[in-house]
């Protein structure tokens, strides 16, 4: 297996996770760079690149790169703000590789932090545009997700217990992590007994909502090798986006996500059939259904069968799934932790959720109105 390989990520750094009253987006950011710098081995002075992603509790937006860049106390050579949802971790890691590729910047830091939780976020989808889809029902983002578990149990018979085996895979994977959020005990009959929150999603159906923040460092291959932690290498990336919403047929099935990770499974020069590990979108259950498909684990309308009962997507299955508990218990920072979780298995760091003779891992995120998405084909470093 080659792939691309023309960056790697050198350190991953996560700040507290949960309920912080007291912090800050900023604080919470630059707690988890400078873990991210002691994982890698790196001085501040190295950094000459910074790419971030402005929580909800961020009131910088599109100068956010200034605030935290100011805060960091680094004058890159390098720098900006995107923001597309949980599909963002995967695009700053993108554009951070095509700049140590192209050369643009050699040491290139990507981070986020938000305090969402202590600071009320309740991530409206009502809100914005130049009509509120508040004005037809439309509140809260379940609501986009849970149309599209409509129509996934309308087409195929896809139950909600199905749906309940995916948030029971994440919660059981969680309480072998000491960082997650939620790590209690949950079974199906817990699953089915949470209220609705947007029919037919429930309560367990649907992600956290918490403090916290995450920096991914990328460099050169070559420095990589040298540095403190084994390197992960990047071996392809993808994106897929549609900037129509519901005018466009089958837009509930979302096949932009498809055409993003066969994008990166080309460059990667991989198949399905290649992922040991799959760290998987999941800010609402249905999430990893479509993922499970568009990623061809599975067949449209078999994902339901393929989670029912936990065990292909267990630690030990045949695809271990959202292996550190995922959005739904480890903790909601909008698919930034999926990356980290997807470093450290091919790292061998898991600890007691290790997947054993992980050498591929497959990360991808969503974001907006479902319509933007990103991937990545991580690798174990040469």
């Amino acid at each position: 297996m080659t792939g691309w390989r023309k960056a790697s990520i050198a350190g991953v750094g996560a700040s507290r996770q949960g309920k912080l009253p007291g912090e800050t987006a900023i604080s919470l950011a630059t707690e988890a760079f400078t873990a991210a710098l002691a994982d890698a081995g790196l001085e501040k002075s190295d950094v000459d690149g910074l790419l971030t992603m402005p929580g909800s509790s961020s009131p910088e937006g599109a100068k956010h790169y200034l605030a935290l860049g100011e805060h960091l106390g680094i004058d890159p050579v390098l720098t900006g703000t995107l923001n597309m949802g949980g599909a963002t971790a995967g695009a700053l890691v993108q554009q951070a590789a095509m700049a140590v590729a192209t050369g643009m910047a050699s040491v290139v830091a990507c981070v986020f932090g938000d305090a969402a939780r202590t600071r009320g976020s309740k991530f409206d989808a009502a809100q914005g545009g130049e009509v509120s889809w508040g004005s037809w029902g439309m509140f809260g983002n379940a609501a986009n997700s849970a149309m599209g578990a409509a129509r996934h149990m309308a087409l195929y018979g896809t139950t909600s217990e199905q749906l309940g085996w995916v948030a029971v895979n994440g919660r059981r994977n969680a309480a072998r992590n000491p960082n997650a959020v939620m790590r209690e005990p949950m079974t199906i009959e817990d699953h089915q007994a949470s209220r609705f929150i947007v029919e037919p999603l429930h309560l367990l159906d649907c992600c956290l909502i918490t403090d916290g923040g995450v920096a991914v460092i990328v460099t050169s291959p070559e420095r990589a090798r040298d540095l403190r932690k084994p390197a992960v290498d990047i071996l392809g990336m993808g994106q897929g986006h549609t900037l129509q919403t519901f005018e466009q047929k089958d837009w509930w099935y979302l096949p932009h996500q498809e055409h993003c990770v066969a994008r990166a499974y080309r460059m990667a020069g991989v198949g399905p059939q290649d992922i040991d590990v799959a760290q998987l979108y999941d800010n609402f259950t249905i999430a990893v259904l479509l993922w499970l498909e568009h990623a061809g684990f599975c067949k449209p309308g078999e994902s339901g069968p393929f989670v029912e009962g936990g065990t292909r997507i267990a630690i030990d299955g045949e695809l271990p799934v959202n292996t550190a508990g995922g959005n739904l218990s480890e903790s909601y920072m909008q698919g930034w932790l999926h990356v980290v979780e997807g470093v450290r298995q091919l790292r061998g760091e898991g600890g007691e959720r290790q997947v054993r003779g992980a050498e591929t891992t497959l990360v991808t995120g969503r974001g907006m109105t479902l319509n933007t998405a990103s991937a990545l084909v991580l690798g174990k470093g040469r």
